[in-house]
């Protein structure tokens, strides 16, 4: 009788390890499509990312670069290492302005970013702390953050 009650609870605890690890894959599944890695515009353009895969990128909206293409509005970011074309399907922030930095979120396709999300600030001096970083790294940026 007593093998019998260690032998369900070893039963139990396998069953156990079996449904967490299978609850474990199953969230990082469904988590990897939820996750955006921040890229700058130099990382896009080197070629090392392949289309469909959902990024954030952040730069400075280029001077004279903002044109409606269609339903489309169509701007190129840079990191002053890279510049990126941007198409952008909806209604940008209010606060969106060329020579100001931002931040986009949604897929590369080979030579274009193909925007679902453009992030601005309200603060003219704002700059997203990942396009800073970027450009610090550069060495083209010594502001505060």
């Amino acid at each position: 009788m007593r093998s019998s009650k260690k032998a369900k609870r070893i039963q139990m605890l396998v069953f156990g390890g079996v449904l967490l690890t299978a609850a474990a894959v199953l969230f990082g599944v469904l988590a990897r499509d939820a996750i955006a890695f921040y890229k700058s515009p130099t990382e896009l353009a080197s070629g090392e990312y392949g289309a469909g895969q959902f990024l954030r990128v952040g730069g400075l909206v280029v001077e004279g670069s903002s044109r409606q293409n269609g339903a489309l509005r169509v701007f190129e970011i840079t990191d002053t290492g890279a510049t990126v074309t941007v198409e952008f399907a909806g209604l940008l922030p209010d606060l969106f302005r060329e020579g100001q930095g931002i931040v986009a979120e949604g897929y590369w396709q080979q030579d274009r970013f193909v925007a679902i999300e453009v992030l601005a600030r309200h603060d003219e001096n704002y700059m997203p702390k990942e396009v800073a970083d970027a450009l610090r790294a550069q060495g083209h940026y010594h502001g505060d953050d």
